[in-house]
C-alpha cells in the first residue's frame, strides 16, 4: 500500500460533508501577538526550500484515510477518545491552536466516517476558533459549507470546497513564511489519527489496522525532519520533537520491506493515471504485540502533550 498523499484539505475534507446545520461562529479575542508563532521559517536554523517542504508534507497521510480503516474492522463509534471540543477555549497560544486545529481535523474525520452528525457541528465551530486564532480563518466559507450540507445532493461541491479551502489555508501560510504554523497542524492532525488507530488496536487487535499503524514509521521520519528544522528557535518546536522523537524510537524495532507490484492504470476525469502498485510487509522485533504496545504507548505521550 503507497503512502497517501495529504494537504490539509484532505485532512479535514470528511469533517464537513455531513454538517447538517452551523450557526454563527464567534470570534476569537485573541490579540495580534498571539497570532502567529514567533519564529518563522525564516528563523529556522536549516533553510529548506518550498519544495522540500512542499515534499514532506505532502506525503503525510490523511487521518481521514486513519478513520477509514478504523471503520474497517467493525468497531463502534466512542466519542470518549476524541479530544473534548470545549478543550478549545484552554489553547491560547498560537503554538497551541495550530496543533490542536490539526487534531480536531482528525476528530472530525473519525465523527464523519461514522456519520455522527450529532456531534459534528461543536467540533467544527472548535475548528473555526482555533482557525481564527491564528489567522486563517477567512480561508473557511462556512455559509457556503453550511448551505452545501443541507442537501446530500451537494456532497462532491461540498467535498471540493473544503478542499480547495484548507489547500488554499496551507498554501497562504507557507507563502507568508509561517511553513511552521502549518507543519504544527500537520503534526497535531497525524498524532491524532494514529491516536485514533492505537486505540482501536488496543480494543480489536486487527492485524490489518496494527499493520497502518507499522506503516507509519516512514510517517515519522518524514514529520521529524520537518519539525526538528524549527527546534533551535522554537522551544514548542523543541519539546514537540522530542516527543515525536520518542515514536520514532519505538518505530526503530519495525522493519518494512515491499513487494513491487505490475502499476495500475486507470482513467481519471478523461485521462489515463498510472499508479505504482507496492505491498508492504511488515517485520517486528522482537514480536508484534512488545512493539506495538511501546509505540501505542509513545503516541499516547505525544497525544497528550499536544491537548492539554
Amino acid at each position: 500500500m503507497l503512502i497517501k498523499k495529504l494537504s490539509l484539505g484532505l485532512a479535514l475534507l470528511a469533517s464537513i460533508n455531513i454538517v447538517s446545520s452551523c450557526t454563527g461562529c464567534g470570534s476569537n479575542n485573541a490579540s495580534q501577538d498571539d497570532m502567529v508563532i514567533p519564529d518563522s521559517i525564516a528563523n529556522a536554523p536549516l533553510q529548506l526550500s518550498e519544495n522540500v517542504v512542499n515534499d514532506m508534507i505532502q506525503n503525510i497521510s490523511s487521518p481521514v484515510e486513519m478513520a477509514n480503516s478504523i471503520k474497517n474492522t467493525g468497531v463502534t463509534f466512542s466519542e470518549s477518545v476524541l479530544n473534548p471540543s470545549d478543550n478549545m477555549k484552554n489553547y491560547n497560544s498560537s503554538f497551541k491552536r495550530a496543533l490542536n486545529l490539526g487534531a480536531y481535523s482528525a476528530d472530525l474525520g473519525y465523527i464523519n466516517t461514522f456519520n455522527k452528525s450529532s456531534v459534528v457541528v461543536q467540533y467544527l465551530l472548535a475548528v473555526k476558533e482555533l482557525a481564527d486564532g491564528i489567522n486563517v480563518g477567512q480561508f473557511l466559507d462556512f455559509n457556503t459549507l453550511k448551505r452545501l450540507a443541507t442537501n446530500s445532493t451537494n456532497l462532491d461541491s461540498l467535498k471540493q470546497l473544503s478542499c480547495t479551502s484548507f489547500n488554499n489555508m496551507d498554501k497562504y501560510l507557507r507563502e507568508q513564511r509561517r511553513a511552521n504554523v502549518s507543519s504544527a497542524i500537520i503534526a497535531g492532525a497525524w498524532v491524532e489519527g494514529i491516536y485514533l488507530t492505537g486505540k482501536v488496536v488496543e480494543q480489536t487487535h486487527d492485524e490489518d489496522l496494527t499493520n497502518r499503524l507499522a506503516e507509519q514509521k516512514e510517517i515519522v521520519n518524514i514529520l521529524l525532519i520537518v519539525l526538528k528544522n524549527f527546534s533551535k528557535a522554537d522551544k514548542n518546536f523543541e519539546n514537540l520533537s522530542a516527543k515525536i522523537e520518542a515514536i520514532k524510537a519505538a518505530y526503530d524495532n519495525v522493519r518494512i520491506t515491499y513487494e513491487f507490484r505490475e502499476p495500475i492504470t486507470k482513467e481519471v476525469d478523461g485521462m489515463l493515471v498510472i499508479d505504482q502498485n507496492e505491498v508492504p510487509h511488515v517485520e517486528y522485533t522482537p514480536d508484534q504485540e512488545t512493539v506495538i504496545n511501546d509505540i501505542i504507548a509513545k503516541i499516547n505521550e505525544s497525544r497528550q502533550f499536544i491537548v492539554e
